[in-house]
């Protein structure tokens, strides 16, 4: 097979945007003793991707250049390594390539067995792949920073969602109401119905002077925030916290890491958690299985096929997509 070429994108140095995307024909990977071969039927594109690209990560990713961006697929397995037991040619599957690696936009794409899981076939390929990022980091901040039991058995808490009508805010919002929380929301003024839908019990619109300030309608103070949004002070927040409130910003910027560093310095009970997603097979099969109950759901934003990757590069970087964008070979 590797004598068979695709079609797949790639960028060949830092910065450029969309302009800076190449189409390219290269040869399909072989996967080796402990990945599967997909034949990618979806592919989701988060803001990491670009940043990625912009130099906001530098020296450590990208590795090497051309980078071949994307790590969120979903799509049939079609050849597997000799080492791998769990998956087999034709099962269908969402994977998670490491930002290192890439690979995603493409036709084919190579994923380690522990980072791909089985679909089912109630869930849709573009559902799926726009889990991986997105659903796991509002998952991962609910459950573990926030403390958040979603089987609804915990204390009752009051959460704040930032940004609630993009990628992550869109899932943790409802994730979030299938714990014991009453949720805040801010969003645009244009998805303010669309967060409610979602299950938000209150939307704040962020370019009014109550959006500036965060504060809750209702006068709650939140016991965690979801922070997806960029360029909110610690000192917006902390007014609005419980006493053991905390921050989970998904995006530190160094402000943050400072704010982090003086707070546990300090044995402050306000904390500020910069949270870095760290992929869990067994969380991503929750999630589908979320979905496939009709519990989740994925809002998708937009679509393009593989020859337009760019149209949904440039819809990324304009920051204002509600829910997720979608490529598909």
């Amino acid at each position: 097979m590797a004598s068979r070429l695709m079609q797949a994108v790639l960028y060949e140095t830092y910065g450029g945007g969309s302009a800076a995307l190449k189409h390219v024909e290269v040869p399909i990977p072989r996967p080796k003793t402990d990945e599967v071969l997909v034949k990618v039927e979806a592919v989701s594109l988060n803001p990491i991707d670009w940043k990625i690209q912009k130099g906001m990560i530098r020296p450590f990713l990208p590795r090497k250049f051309p980078h071949f961006p994307g790590t969120d697929v979903a799509g049939e397995v079609v050849e597997v390594g000799a080492g791998v037991k769990s998956l087999k040619a034709g099962d269908k599957v969402v994977a998670f390539l490491s930002h290192a690696t890439g690979g995603g936009l493409a036709e084919y794409a190579v994923g380690k067995e522990a980072v791909t899981v089985y679909r089912p076939p109630e869930v849709t390929a573009a559902d799926s792949a726009a889990l991986p990022v997105a659903a796991l980091t509002a998952h991962q901040a609910l459950t573990q920073a926030a403390g958040i039991k979603l089987d609804g058995s915990g204390p009752q808490s009051n959460i704040l969602i930032t940004a609630a009508s993009g990628g992550v805010g869109h899932y943790a919002v409802q994730l979030a109401k299938l714990g014991n929380t009453h949720v805040t929301a801010t969003c645009g003024a244009r998805n303010i119905e669309f967060v409610k839908s979602l299950g938000a019990d209150e939307v704040i619109d962020y370019k009014t002077p109550e959006g500036a300030t965060l504060k809750s309608p209702s006068g709650k103070n939140y016991d965690a925030v979801v922070h997806c949004a960029s360029g909110i002070p610690w000192s917006v927040f902390e007014p609005n916290l419980s006493p053991n409130g905390k921050v989970i910003d998904i995006t530190p910027n160094p402000a943050a890491m400072v704010t982090f560093a003086f707070k546990k310095l300090t044995f402050s009970k306000k904390q500020l958690v910069p949270l870095l997603m760290s992929f869990k097979s067994e969380n991503l099969s929750y999630l589908i299985n979320l979905i496939k109950e009709g519990k989740l759901k994925t809002v998708i934003d937009s679509r393009y096929p593989l020859s337009k990757a760019e149209d949904a590069w440039a819809k990324s970087m304009d920051g204002h997509a509600t829910g997720k964008i979608i490529v598909e070979p």
